[in-house]
């Protein structure tokens, strides 16, 4: 099940999924640890004349954020029972804990006793060996704990005569047909078992009088910590300032943050610029403080390869802090290129992905070829965006003359390496390419090579280190060179993907499958943007990637297997992806000549709006014939391209309309994009 309303901190994360269930637990990383291990956590409501889950088809509800915050808003009712519910969420913005709020309406004309229940179902350290629950009489909570992992589950209300907790059932689970202690909540009764350990859950019960036709309100809270003094020191905390106080810090905070766009979006519909500042938000739910930019977060990924996207993928760091970057969060951006730099490998080139906390991670890219040859197991394009979109950061953050240790440590080293990476035709040598799939020499790993020696080239300038920027500039158009001579097809008048070494023959041959990410070769600045040979490219992605459903949105390739539902290539050549869909809006915005030429790019924005979830969540892709999300939810790369094609949308709408009335704009988004790679 896709997740959904993403809350964090840059150190706490959780996730909920699409029936609001807490699914995600995400701490001391975001993405390293999910403390809620898969399992689901419940919330529920007893009254006398019923139970029920938030989950249960009965009770209706709809769940977005609050305005333009990471606070939720999620508002329903059980129309038999006669309740109904507003309950708003947040992970505070400066301590790690998680606040909810409660508002209970009655709405029969006769007082009632509710009995409220937050269920909380963690394997500390992602395994449920060695856990343990305990009361705690003098916070009236329950601690979990293993190890170095402290969590406290909490609750209080205005109740006169018991404004904590009011039952609570620890007990173990998931063997001898244990299912939980929230099975215990159903009746309304709670065990009081003061303590459990192993595979253990536990469930605190909240009890409230609601008058007749009123309502009541009802707090709970999750503390985070990795020693017991941590999590009561922010128990006490929460108490002393009051929860009511951590969440409206925690809404002005995410208001106030969002203030640092420097774009003035007058000229978009609302409901796109409400969409542009949530996908700024999800963005940031899913950056970690220490710099790790994680892919996606969401641990349903798990039932299929038994890994997740939990990691720092270079690549996807890269862009994601380019359009942050753009925005105008460069102090926020910089963690993640130091994070780079601590990552840079003796050689000069960036691993597959790396864990949240530095850590490499996972990897499925071997060291042999299958002749048993040793080969590197990179995707060349991770090293060479980071050097392409450090530039730009440097220039938009105005931070050049603090830039000298990023250029010793960081770029001199991957510049090296790009150069020394070739083969005797200045093409770079076999990698994988950005889907993961395909080991050889790729049109969007070529480009990015292209634009990362250039920004190599502009570093070198600065630091007047002549002889390295002559250097980098001279093999730059190498490539280029090589790209026009050998990644054109004649016959098919665009572009290719890849080329394969054929060992037979001693040469390269081209593969001819259509692919989106042909898209780079323009948007890296390698060939301008209306070049016929790009055009026709782009025109051949829309023209045959398109998914010929209801649903629509541009493929990844021909016949793409990942997660394929049919083998009907021609109607649905894959699903449909966002960022494919978003890259193709690039060109359209970037060749467009008047207002009406933006008119098809604006319709693949509105077309990705329409395709996330009611919280604005994009996934990474839809089902082709449904358009539900398929794959991770959210995607932060879906979201920053998001970001970057509204800015670029934003930009040329702005420098139209000035154009229109004899004025010429250079303004906004254009200035902020930094497009001016020297060639």
């Amino acid at each position: 099940m896709a997740r959904d309303l993403p809350l964090g901190n840059g150190k706490v994360l959780v996730n909920f999924d699409t029936q609001y269930n807490l699914r995600d637990i995400y701490f001391p990383y975001v993405g390293q640890e999910n403390q809620a291990a898969e399992h689901l956590s419940h919330f529920g409501v007893w009254t006398n004349e019923g139970f029920f889950w938030i989950d249960h088809p009965e009770y209706t509800k709809q769940a977005t954020y609050l305005n333009d915050s990471m606070i939720s808003h999620v508002e329903g009712a059980h129309e038999r029972l006669g309740l109904k519910m507003q309950i708003r969420d947040g992970v505070d913005a400066h301590e790690n804990v998680f606040l909810r709020k409660v508002n209970i309406t009655n709405s029969w004309d006769k007082e009632r006793i509710v009995k409220l229940y937050f269920h909380l179902d963690v394997d500390l350290c992602g395994n449920g060996i060695g856990n343990t629950i305990y009361y705690d009489p003098d916070l009236h909570s329950l601690v979990y704990y293993k190890g170095h992992r402290y969590m406290t589950l909490s609750s209080w209300t205005n109740e006169k005569n018991m404004p904590y907790c009011s039952g609570y059932a620890i007990g173990q689970k998931g063997f001898n047909g244990l299912e939980g202690t929230w099975r215990d909540a159903e009746d309304g009764k709670l065990g009081y078992n003061p303590i459990a350990q192993g595979a253990v859950d536990g469930t605190i019960e909240l009890t409230l009088t609601l008058p007749a036709n009123g309502a009541k309100e009802a707090w709970f809270w999750i503390c985070f910590g990795t020693e017991l003094k941590q999590v009561r020191k922010l128990e006490n905390n929460v108490r002393e300032s009051t929860p009511q106080v951590l969440l409206q810090r925690t809404y002005n905070f995410w208001k106030e943050w969002l203030v640092q766009d420097q774009h003035e979006l007058d000229l978009l519909e609302p409901d796109m610029v409400s969409f542009y500042k949530r996908s700024l938000l999800i963005i940031r739910s899913n950056m970690d403080n220490r710099g790790a930019i994680i892919a996606a977060n969401d641990s349903d990924i798990l039932k299929f390869a038994k890994d997740t996207y939990s990691y720092m993928w270079p690549r996807d760091g890269a862009l994601i802090a380019h359009a942050l970057d753009r925005s105008g969060f460069t102090k926020l951006t910089s963690a993640f290129y130091e994070f780079c730099r601590r990552a840079i490998t003796e050689d000069g080139y960036l691993q597959h992905k790396y864990n949240p906390d530095g850590s490499p991670g996972s990897s499925w890219h071997p060291w042999v070829n299958p002749a048993g040859e040793k080969q590197l197991p990179i995707q060349e394009d991770e090293t060479a965006l980071v050097i392409y979109t450090l530039w730009h950061h440097h220039q938009l953050a105005k931070t050049m003359d603090d830039a000298r240790e990023d250029y010793d440590k960081l770029v001199i080293p991957a510049a090296d390496f790009m150069i020394r990476y070739r083969d005797a035709s200045s093409l770079p040598l076999p990698s994988y390419d950005l889907w993961e799939e395909r080991y050889g020499v790729h049109a969007f790993t070529v480009s990015s090579v292209y634009a990362g020696l250039l920004a190599a080239a502009n570093f070198a300038d600065y630091f007047k280190d002549e002889a390295r920027a002559i250097h980098y500039r001279d093999t730059a158009a190498k490539v280029k060179s090589a790209v026009e001579k050998q990644m054109y097809s004649e016959q098919n008048k665009r572009f290719v993907r890849s080329l394969y070494w054929n060992r037979e023959k001693s040469k390269y041959e081209q593969d001819l499958t259509l692919d989106a990410s042909l898209y780079a070769l323009f948007d890296f600045e390698m060939f301008d943007a209306e070049d016929p040979r790009i055009a026709a490219t782009m025109k051949a992605i829309r023209n045959q990637l398109w998914v010929q459903t209801e649903v629509g949105g541009i493929a990844r390739y021909s016949d793409d297997y990942y997660h394929q539902v049919t083998k009907d290539v021609g109607k649905v050549p894959g699903n449909p992806w966002f960022i494919c869909t978003l890259w193709y809006a690039e060109w359209v915005i970037a060749v467009a000549k008047t207002e009406e030429g933006l008119k098809e790019a604006a319709d693949l924005i509105r077309w990705t709006m329409s395709h996330a979830l009611p919280s604005g969540v994009l996934a990474e892709q839809v089902h082709p014939f449904t358009g539900n999300p398929m794959s991770v939810s959210p995607l932060t790369w879906s979201h920053a391209s998001f970001v970057k094609v509204v800015q670029e949308y934003l930009s040329k709408l702005k420098m139209l309309k000035n154009k229109g009335g004899g004025k010429e704009d250079v303004s906004d988004a254009k200035l902020l994009a930094g497009a001016g790679v020297q060639r």
